[in-house]
């Protein structure tokens, strides 16, 4: 999109501010994993650089696990502007279901609203090593166990699904900001 999604303004806040936000209040740790070339970040949250260069959010997942003192973590991007406490608490609830906890909303898995367990790390090496950097992938690895959350699930918490919404384009950008401005339940 040319810009870092990071600093895009959705309402009064960053994209960043306001998944902090919601992070902090639910968990206990938060870490901001970033790429390595990315600017250094001046936060009252840990923040670290991707172990893996240049493998985008494969890296940063196997760089949060790594991190993590947990078993499991909860892996989102910071272009989700519309995180929904109810389902991630939903999600994280259903971590010992499988390896791999991910939400499915209309045909499309989120792989970046997605709780992930430490076993995927060798799978993440290995596919690294095979240069399949799709975190899709993981999904129907073999070796992990991936917990589908169905969409009537999430819709349980989230009718619109606007939580398994995110920002690619301008105009994935621009229905964000019309959505967060009409105020909630106002659709996707």
């Amino acid at each position: 999109m040319g810009e870092d999604k990071r600093f895009m303004l959705v309402g009064q806040r960053t994209l960043f501010e306001s998944s902090c936000a919601v992070l902090c209040d639910l968990f206990e740790q938060v870490c901001v994993v970033i790429a390595q070339d990315s600017p250094p970040l001046d936060l009252e949250i840990p923040v670290t650089r991707d172990l893996i260069p240049s493998c985008g959010s494969l890296g940063g997942l196997y760089t949060g696990l790594q991190w993590a003192r947990t078993h499991h973590i909860f892996l989102t991007a910071c272009d989700m502007p519309f995180l929904n406490s109810d389902v991630i608490r939903y999600m994280v609830g259903l971590k010992d279901q499988g390896d791999i906890v991910i939400g499915r909303w209309a045909t499309r898995l989120q792989p970046t609203h997605a709780v992930y367990s430490r076993a995927c790390m060798p799978v993440i090496e290995e596919m690294i090593k095979l240069h399949n950097r799709k975190i899709h992938n993981m999904v129907s690895h073999p070796a992990l166990c991936s917990r589908i959350v169905a969409e009537d699930e999430i819709s349980a918490f989230d009718p619109d699904g606007r939580s398994m919404f995110n920002i690619n384009t301008p105009s994935d950008l621009e229905k964000a900001r019309s959505v967060h401005d009409a105020g909630p339940g106002s659709g996707r």
